[in-house]
């Protein structure tokens, strides 16, 4: 990142500022309760017990409590890169692929992330954005890897005199 540019008022970068290849350790970090997971599951009509109930987990199944619902995981872990990277510079996401969940992730576990600058290029219809690549990791508080996604993101670029928004 390019510390000669000023960030979006908001704290974002512009698509300028992504260097790819560069790794962003994000300063946030949150430890994860069972009233996330509660909430998350039933907001989004989730009735999987494996997030939800203490008996079943206890008794039916390996981990012998609740596993953090992964959709809580995956927003969690993006939403975590947000202030370090997008936030007020993002037109829209474009997608999510490559999404794995190789470790769970339990109550009372604290997660910290980090984006990696994959690619970038200009958009082919919109001169003032471009579409930047990014790999989010999470890993939980001993260094186990928990979550992993590459999102496209269709990213403002930074104002230029005589140039139209």
């Amino acid at each position: 990142m390019n510390p000669d540019h000023e960030k979006h008022p908001r704290g974002g970068l512009y698509f300028e500022d992504f260097e790819i290849g560069t790794t962003i350790r994000h300063r946030l970090t949150r430890t994860v309760t069972q009233m996330d997971n509660m909430l998350f599951s039933n907001m989004t009509l989730n009735p999987q017990p494996l997030h939800i109930d203490a008996h079943f987990c206890a008794t039916e199944t390996e981990w012998g409590k609740p596993l953090m619902n992964s959709l809580f995981t995956l927003g969690l872990m993006i939403g975590i890169s947000v202030n370090d990277t997008t936030v007020g510079t993002t037109i829209a996401n474009l997608g999510m692929t490559d999404v794995t969940f190789p470790a769970p992730l339990f109550e009372g576990d604290t997660i910290n992330v980090t984006t990696e600058i994959l690619s970038k290029r200009e958009s082919k219809s919109r001169p003032n954005a471009g579409i930047v690549d990014f790999r989010h990791r999470a890993y939980k508080q001993d260094g186990t890897l928990v979550a992993e996604c590459r999102r496209q993101a269709f990213m403002l670029k930074r104002k230029t005199e005589g140039a139209q928004a």
